[in-house]
């Protein structure tokens, strides 16, 4: 069957990151996570502590260490990478933890040392990529970023998980919906590209609720999306409300579902950055069968065959 989605070059019935970056680039792209050690409102007491219930080690688990540069910390993760391609553009990218929650000075540094590596032994440098929270974006770093955006090409990230406030209370994110509309208003004010993340299986989310999720960012000016698998990892709150019977884990018939759905309901044009995520074999609790994460991906591509289905398939503008 020829595959009717029109937006794909590597035969997935979505319009993929790789895809849009080769397209975009002419090469290979690679994202390197790096950790700058920021912390976090819902972490330090500004807002809450414990940070968010699912978080073991502030979503950098696959960054580098805060110990070292931000140089270091590249060319460390680009050596690894350059074992699977040989060549290709980077993309620095700022995971760990709210990385525009702390001194300008601070943030301002570590993107100007991670653009400065374009040209250095050959380095190519496609742009930037910064993880953050809707509520962490202080005026001057939003006009900073705003000048990033004109030098390079740039996506901020922001976590927002859920669009449901009860739910974001409960895994304790310390701020609403609400405050991420604002924020990707004045993101979208200054041109800046956004990527938003959404958690599949958070505790007492119906699949209903995890597409309402969706459908509400179709109706949004979004760059791209990441759709991630809720994670339990020992020694978080979250571990603790599994293990007592608070929720159950998706299977794996029941998470491919939904992220079919939801890919039927999004733009065409949306990039989708991820549908799924990964979990170190040595810490996660459940769902196991993440691990896999090949044979979730393929588990994804054959549902859509089976549907005869694609992203955008559903999809209606508010207007329309």
């Amino acid at each position: 069957m020829e595959n009717p989605f029109p937006f794909s070059d590597d035969n997935k019935r979505y319009l993929t990151q790789s895809c849009y970056l080769r397209r975009r680039f002419g090469c290979k792209v690679m994202k390197i996570s790096l950790n700058c050690g920021f912390t976090c409102p819902n972490i330090d007491g500004t807002k809450g502590v414990g940070g968010c219930t699912y978080c073991s080690e502030g979503s950098g688990e696959f960054a580098g260490s805060p110990l070292c540069s931000v140089t270091e910390q590249f060319m460390a993760v680009k050596e690894k990478m350059n074992l699977k391609w040989s060549e290709g553009m980077y993309i620095p990218y700022f995971q760990a933890n709210t990385n525009t929650y702390g001194p300008y000075e601070k943030i301002r540094n570590m993107i100007e040392e991670a653009l400065a590596l374009d040209g250095r032994d050959g380095i190519r440098i496609a742009g930037i990529a910064i993880s953050t929270r809707p509520d962490c974006i202080s005026d001057a770093v939003l006009d900073y970023l705003a000048e990033i955006s004109r030098r390079t090409y740039l996506t901020v990230e922001l976590g927002l998980q859920t669009i449901h406030d009860k739910t974001a209370e409960h895994i304790n994110r310390c701020h609403t919906y609400e405050d991420f509309l604002k924020c990707c208003e004045r993101l979208r004010k200054r041109d800046i590209n956004i990527c938003v993340h959404l958690i599949n299986g958070l505790p007492f989310e119906t699949p209903e609720m995890m597409l309402e999720s969706a459908r509400a960012m179709a109706e949004l000016p979004l760059h791209s999306i990441k759709l991630h698998l809720l994670h339990i990892i020992k020694g978080t709150k979250l571990a603790e409300e599994y293990e007592k019977g608070g929720f159950k884990a998706l299977t794996l018939e029941e998470y491919t579902d939904i992220i079919c759905d939801q890919l039927e309901v999004l733009p065409p044009e949306l990039i989708i950055q991820r549908v799924t995520g990964d979990g170190a074999r040595a810490s996660l609790i459940a769902p196991m069968w993440s691990l896999k994460k090949f044979t979730v991906m393929n588990e994804i591509d054959k549902k859509l065959v089976r549907r005869n289905s694609w992203q955008g398939k559903f999809y209606r503008k508010a207007d329309q």
